[in-house]
């Protein structure tokens, strides 16, 4: 029987104990995979090459504040920026307000937000007839698959923010990178009904020509406003929407601390079962040095079984992460999209998992395989 085998056929002979540590470090681990996904998406993915080219500006004080429409002439202006389109929030209700129904709805320019966001793909005819109708929205195709639309088909909107409903008309189905869960409509369909709203935006999107030019667009914009009483913050796409999460708090320093609570709390977890189950070997280690094992084989036998445990637990945790993180982006979209697990942070996670077995069986087994053959069989426990 090979050192392999041995560690295989041991892993579980305390069935129960082996399988409630394998799903103690599970649960803990999909809580990691969760947290370093979160981490990843908000922190350190930089997005697509056309999304790291867009900058969105702000109200410096509030999102709830609006800016003239003459900003967006200026920002044209500026060398370097290839379109400029406004974005307006709606925030109005689907059918019924439960969650489910959630989605973002923006009133834009249809004759320039594909300039801006060239990473969408929409059919040029569908396109088209969307430009010719002022009550017309396209919509993510994930969006569109939900809740089965078609082209053509009518839909309303109830306004919550603003004393307007909207009427609109599937004219088009855009793919994105990532799911969006987005309609966009004519916004000069609102401002007919809302007379406050004309020549009114509460974010300009905009498109630079290189990534070169993005600080520099950036500043400048910020610049020319600067002493107007609507000062602008602008920020590239991924920055805005780490934005939103400022307002929750320190959000890295959190993500960091649960990280190394739950590395902690699964060490111990594994330390323990490890500790319980040498102790309980010690006349079995005793057997194995008169048998010829060696201090180094009992030393390997010992923390093999502890990371097996240990990465069985990190693959089914990292697993559960990856269906239920994709799940929450498919089904949320926009910022929800940083919950996609991908296959590199499971594969983190796992690795954590078996350094963690490591840690949890080498100082109990390296005191375990110093026993002495008549010290071991002497031992009762």
């Amino acid at each position: 029987m090979t050192l392999t085998s041995f560690v295989r056929k041991n892993s579980f002979r305390n069935k129960r104990r082996s399988i409630l540590t394998v799903l103690s470090i599970g649960f803990s681990l999909l809580l990691l995979t969760l947290m370093m996904t979160i981490w990843r998406g908000f922190f350190v993915d930089k997005g697509t090459a056309d999304s790291a080219l867009r900058l969105v500006t702000r109200h410096k004080v509030s999102l709830a504040f609006t800016m003239p429409g003459f900003y967006r002439q200026k920002i044209q202006a500026i060398p370097g920026v290839v379109a400029v389109v406004p974005l307006n929030w709606f925030g109005g209700v689907y059918k019924d307000d439960k969650s489910g129904n959630f989605f973002a709805q923006f009133g834009t320019d249809p004759d320039q937000f594909f300039d801006v966001y060239k990473d969408f793909k929409i059919d040029p005819d569908q396109l088209a007839a969307w430009k010719h109708d002022r009550q017309g929205a396209v919509v993510d195709a994930e969006l569109a698959k939900k809740y089965n639309w078609k082209i053509g088909q009518k839909i309303v909107i109830t306004g919550q923010i603003f004393p307007i409903n909207l009427e609109l008309n599937i004219r088009g189905i855009f793919t994105a990178p990532q799911s969006t869960s987005s309609l966009y409509y004519n916004q000069k369909y609102v401002e007919e009904g809302v007379s406050y709203l004309k020549d009114q935006s509460g974010m300009y999107t905009t498109l630079a020509d290189n990534s070169d030019d993005v600080s520099r667009i950036s500043s400048t914009i910020d610049g020319m406003f600067h002493n107007s009483p609507q000062p602008t913050k602008t920020e590239d796409e991924k920055g805005f929407q780490r934005g939103f999460l400022a307002m929750l708090g320190n959000v890295k320093a959190f993500l960091l601390s649960i990280s190394l609570a739950v590395v902690f709390a699964t060490l111990l977890v594994s330390a323990n079962t490890m500790a319980m189950s040498i102790r309980e070997r010690t006349r079995e280690v005793a057997v194995l040095k008169t048998l010829g094992f060696t201090r180094n084989s009992i030393l390997g036998l010992f923390i093999g079984e502890a990371v097996v445990i240990a990465l069985i637990g990190g693959i089914f945790g990292s697993l559960a992460a990856f269906v239920l993180g994709n799940a929450a982006a498919h089904n949320v979209g926009g910022m929800g999209n940083a919950l996609a697990v991908k296959v590199g942070t499971m594969v983190f996670a796992c690795v954590v998992a078996a350094f963690v077995g490591f840690l949890s069986a080498a100082v109990p087994a390296y005191y375990a395989s110093k026993i002495g053959i008549v010290e071991g069989l002497r031992h009762i426990g």
